[in-house]
């Protein structure tokens, strides 16, 4: 009681009448434990010197096929086809211009260049020679990558993201795929913030728009998108009321004025054996679009009897 009495100043009956009802202080909370899985669908269709007609489908742009909370869609490529393990001229640069042998160093190895040096200077090109190195020859042509994006079409593809979140204290759980969502209605629909909000089948171009962006003018170098979903569920209202929100939002720097190793890429490379059983390989420099999956939620509330009843203990007789 001395401790109650201590405190009557600061938490008196109409503070704890505000805490109760206007801030929900009769509510019991939990925090969410969520779950999200991601299918990409959609065609594209390139047609290049180096791989001539192609179909891509997500089997080959969807690298690597699965994550968790999070998929990257490839949308443009610098391609080096038919290398081998063999010798040639390095690419221009501080370490590896020449004009004798005494200029090549054998058996360096610059972590900025492709290969190893093996002492001999070389001609590069008419005008130009370099040091001679061990390495998948011809090298990655260093050019910046195709704009418009190879895979332009990546705009028109559509991904499925699956969400099911947990209340463990209350045994609560729900999917953003809603009750009334059947096979027929996920079959044609389009995530649309005003006809269609509780479709979780998004366009990538629609995602890139909301967030403020171009989505071609991102496929060129790359970058990270980041789909945010809120469940803010009351649980003393209907459970058709607990229905989740999305919001997008670009992820990655895109400052202008320091543009240095901006965007999102890697190297990944397909190889190959002829009838000799030699080896061979196609490099590609692979640059696409992340999309990171976040869940939040507000705590859940649900009816606690334990607050009341420690407001009935503390309440004044008149209240």
């Amino acid at each position: 009681s001395v401790i109650r009495h201590s405190c009557q100043p600061c938490f008196g009956p109409h503070l704890r009448r505000y805490v109760f009802f206007c801030d929900k202080g009769y509510q019991d909370t939990d925090t969410v434990i969520s779950s999200v899985t991601t299918k990409v669908k959609g065609i594209a269709l390139t047609n290049t010197s180096d791989l001539g007609l192609r179909i891509w489908d997500a089997a080959d742009y969807v690298i690597p096929a699965q994550e968790e909370s999070s998929f990257f869609v490839l949308t443009n490529l610098i391609i080096t086809p038919n290398q081998t393990q063999s010798c040639c001229a390095e690419n221009p640069g501080p370490r590896s211009s020449c004009s004798t042998d005494q200029d090549c160093e054998k058996g360096l190895v610059n972590k900025h260049k492709t290969g190893m040096q093996t002492g001999r200077c070389i001609q590069f090109s008419a005008s130009e020679k370099t040091c001679e190195v061990l390495a998948w020859c011809p090298l990655e042509k260093e050019a910046n990558p195709p704009d418009p994006p190879l895979l332009a079409e990546a705009e028109k593809f559509t991904v499925l993201i699956k969400n099911g979140i947990h209340y463990p204290k209350f045994h609560f759980r729900k999917r953003n795929i809603l009750p009334h969502v059947n096979s027929s209605y996920l079959s044609q629909c389009v995530f649309n913030r005003t006809t269609d909000p509780d479709c979780p089948i998004f366009r990538l171009g629609d995602i890139a728009s909301e967030a403020g962006e171009d989505f071609q003018t991102m496929a060129v170098h790359g970058g990270v998108m980041g789909v945010q979903i809120r469940w803010d569920c009351d649980l003393d209202w209907p459970e058709s009321w607990c229905v989740p929100t999305y919001t997008f939002r670009r992820l990655d720097n895109k400052d202008l004025k320091n543009n240095v190793t901006t965007g999102y890429n890697f190297r990944f490379a397909k190889y190959y054996k002829n009838e000799r059983g030699q080896e061979s390989r196609t490099l590609f420099k692979g640059y696409g679009i992340r999309f990171d999956i976040k869940v939040f939620g507000t705590p859940p509330g649900s009816w606690n009897c334990i607050p009341l009843t420690l407001l009935g203990e503390t309440a004044p007789n008149n209240m």
